[in-house]
């Protein structure tokens, strides 16, 4: 998700609400305690330097029960952030305090914003050997229609 859009979702909400990749949700008085800007500049395995850069969101909670962050609250966050920091439309990254500190992407379901799973991967992966295997390409006259006869069990 882009700035932008959580920027438009937040407009539509009148609660703010964020569900972990297991279904569990933030609790309710969760605090964003930083909205910045990272950058990456690192090369990878095969030599290529690359850059990247993301909006960090970082939710945060504590015994804090009196209080609850409200989507007009977060829009005014996020306004300042983009003038102070100069924000262009980038992608979201949340970080979130689990047993340690976990990143997540984000995505909305029309009620809540989704914490979505991240994971590594190889950036170079034709440089090191682990190049998926190509699709075997076969002619569709080669194959044997009977094969798919409705009464085969193939469908």
């Amino acid at each position: 998700m882009k700035l932008s859009e959580i920027k438009h979702h937040l407009n539509t909400l009148n609660t703010i609400g964020f569900k972990l990749p297991d279904g569990s949700l933030v609790p309710a008085h969760f605090h964003v305690t930083e909205v910045g800007l990272v950058q990456k500049h690192f090369i990878d395995c095969g030599g290529t330097v690359r850059r990247e850069q993301v909006i960090n969101f970082q939710l945060w909670n504590k015994d804090d029960y009196d209080h609850r962050l409200h989507p007009e609250k977060l829009l005014h966050i996020i306004a300042l952030s983009e003038k102070t920091l100069a924000l262009e439309d980038l992608p979201i990254e949340v970080e979130y305090q689990g047993d340690t500190i976990g990143k997540y992407g984000l995505d909305f379901n029309g009620t809540h914003f989704l914490l979505t799973n991240k994971a590594t991967a190889c950036l170079a992966e034709d440089q090191c050997g682990i190049t998926p295997p190509q699709k075997q390409k076969i002619r569709l006259s080669e194959i044997n229609s009977s094969s798919c006869d409705p009464t085969s069990g193939c469908c």
